[in-house]
């Protein structure tokens, strides 16, 4: 069984009380349904979420994605990629650590690379802003999920995608450097959190 770990717990717990729009779960069913379908065909499931500068909400969407599968208790692996490399915004890994993750700087730089844990007994997601045919990340057989109006409009087409699903999310950067910068990116990572956790609850084993 798997330790979350506890602040953590409570942030999972603060997403699954937030209520999700009819409108929203719409959005959402395509990805539910790519999901199940894997799972029922015994096959992997690779997601590989989207955004212009895999920078803020790719990110959320991976590590929250990875963090609901895990515990529901469907075996997924996820990713994130971008149409140009940046960096994984701090403001985006200290609002990820205010909600219980416990993440470590593996390389610093430019473009740091980070150790991100949601429980004592799994290995680190690995975060870094990546283009989204990065060599992490899957060539074939997996859902693009594009997490942002610009990546949608201008990523016509995503080789080795075999499905394509918008699911998109309003950019936090727009209160970068004022006084509702936390909340407003706490409140995206908890709105990726709540639909991701919904997504992975309606998956039947």
């Amino acid at each position: 069984m798997l330790n979350f770990f506890k602040p953590l717990q409570e942030t999972i717990q603060k997403a699954l009380d937030l209520p999700i729009s009819d409108e929203r779960k719409h959005i959402l069913q395509p990805l539910i349904a790519f999901i199940q379908a894997k799972s029922q065909a015994g096959s992997e499931v690779h997601l590989n979420f989207i955004c212009t500068h895999n920078s803020r909400r790719s990110q959320f969407s991976q590590i929250w994605a990875k963090t609901a599968a895990a515990y529901f208790g469907v075996p997924i692996q996820t990713y994130s990629g971008g149409v140009e490399v940046t960096a994984f915004n701090p403001r985006a890994v200290d609002s990820l650590k205010r909600s219980g993750f416990q993440i470590s700087v593996q390389e610093n730089g430019s473009n740091p690379y980070y150790h991100i844990f949601f429980s004592e007994n799994t290995g680190p997601i690995l975060a870094f802003s990546k283009v989204y045919d990065d060599q992490a990340n899957p060539k074939a057989n997996f859902a693009a999920v594009m997490t942002c109006d610009h990546a949608d409009e201008n990523c016509p087409f995503i080789s080795g995608a075999e499905v394509r699903i918008p699911v998109l999310y309003e950019d936090p950067k727009a209160f970068d450097d004022t006084v509702l910068e936390k909340e407003k990116y706490e409140e995206r990572s908890l709105q990726i959190a709540s639909e991701m956790l919904y997504i992975f609850s309606q998956i039947k084993k």
